[in-house]
């Protein structure tokens, strides 16, 4: 892969980070706190939600699970026997998780402020869970080292691990620092923008993808362009 395309995928992937930390906070705010990108965090609100404990959720967090591992499966279907890289199908995987986003923001823009209706919420956080998973997927297949869009804490742990306190051993820290503090500032973004209304944020982050998909699809067509005959 030339480096220039290895470059913009990673900023494109970084990108998503942010979007994805836009969509965490406008879902575990306004969607009664349900996370719908971090399923570690999901799991561990469900897990203590089935106690009873802090009248946490649990009908939400099984949705955007259930919703993500769907959503993660789509994209695998989508890009089976594919070769790892972008390629037409993660651009069109992309496009529908924008997709997905300003469809499920249009039930709350016609239900009015918060809070909505449980069958507003939990449609919006299947939906939202759905296209994280399918970003999630396509992230994993675009396979830029350290940059999953939907996780932190491995990124954190290898961040710490290989610093110059830890093993001491060169690591590609600025992608990874990137990664942390892009998803920290989208969801700081992400809470800012709920404040005036729910449907800003998911439509940001719509708009985040389409770019990303736009971008990452000419930087393929470039590539298939200026590659040798018979490659």
């Amino acid at each position: 892969m030339p480096a220039t395309t290895d470059r913009l995928h990673v900023a494109l992937m970084l990108t998503l980070s942010f979007s994805t930390g836009i969509v965490d906070a406008v879902g575990y705010l306004g969607l009664d706190r349900v996370f719908t990108a971090n399923m570690t965090g999901n799991v561990v609100i469900l897990a203590m939600g089935l106690t009873g404990a802090g009248g946490l959720p649990v009908i939400g967090p099984v949705v955007a699970l259930a919703g993500f591992v769907v959503g993660a499966m789509i994209a695998g279907r989508v890009l089976r026997d594919m070769p790892t890289g972008w390629g037409a199908r993660d651009t069109g995987l992309l496009t529908a998780v924008a997709v997905l986003l300003v469809v499920a923001f249009v039930p709350t823009v016609l239900a009015g402020s918060s809070p909505y209706p449980p069958w507003i919420a939990l449609s919006v956080t299947g939906l939202l869970g759905s296209a994280m998973g399918m970003q999630a997927g396509t992230a994993r297949h675009i396979a830029v080292a350290d940059v999953t869009t939907v996780v932190i804490t491995s990124t954190l742990a290898a961040l710490a691990f290989d610093s110059w306190l830890g093993r001491r051993t060169g690591q590609q820290w600025g992608r990874r620092l990137g990664a942390v503090s892009l998803i920290a500032f989208g969801a700081l973004v992400g809470s800012a923008l709920l404040l005036v209304h729910f449907w800003l944020g998911l439509g940001l982050a719509a708009a985040i993808l389409v770019v990303v998909a736009l971008l990452g699809h000419l930087g393929h067509r470039r590539v298939r362009t200026s590659a040798p005959a018979g490659h």
